[in-house]
C-alpha cells in the first residue's frame, strides 16, 4: 500500500493519481488543479469539445470533466504521460481507422503529451458523441 504524504489516504498503486481534499466541482477548477505544464493542453481539449457541443451541460463525473446531455457524452482527464479522452466504446470502434496512431482501449483514447493534440479529430469525435449518445 502507498500512503499519500499530503492527505494520508492509502492506495494499492504507488503514487496513485487522486485528489487531496475536495475534488474540483467545475471543469475550470479541474484544469487549475492539474500540473502547470499540462493545463494549456487541457484548455485546448476543453475548448474544442465545448465548441463542438455548445448545448451540452458541463460537469464533473467520475472525477473527470464531462459533457452531458441526458447522459454522459464525452469525458477527458489528465495523466502523467497523456490526456485520456473517453467517448465510449462505440465511438472508439467508429473512429478506429483514424485512431491507429493512438493507444486505445474499450471506450478510451490516449493522447500522448509529447505529440500535438489532434483537435480536428477531437471535434469529429465530440460531434459524433453529441449525435449518437444524446439519442
Amino acid at each position: 500500500m502507498w500512503k499519500c504524504p499530503k492527505c494520508g489516504r492509502e492506495f494499492k498503486n504507488k503514487e496513485q493519481d487522486h485528489y487531496c481534499g475536495e475534488p474540483p466541482k467545475t471543469i475550470d477548477a479541474y484544469i487549475a488543479s492539474q500540473a502547470e505544464d499540462i493545463q494549456p493542453r487541457l484548455r485546448e481539449v476543453y475548448a474544442t469539445i465545448k465548441a463542438a457541443l455548445p448545448d451540452a451541460t458541463e460537469k464533473i463525473s467520475w472525477q473527470m470533466p464531462t459533457f452531458w446531455k441526458g447522459q454522459n457524452l464525452i469525458h477527458f482527464a489528465a495523466f502523467k504521460k497523456h490526456i485520456g479522452l473517453y467517448p465510449g466504446s462505440e465511438a472508439v470502434i467508429a473512429f478506429a481507422d483514424k485512431l491507429t496512431d493512438y493507444k486505445t482501449s474499450k471506450g478510451a483514447i490516449q493522447l500522448p503529451n509529447n505529440k500535438p493534440l489532434p483537435l480536428e479529430l477531437i471535434t469529429e469525435i465530440a460531434l459524433w458523441c453529441g449525435k449518437e449518445n444524446a439519442k
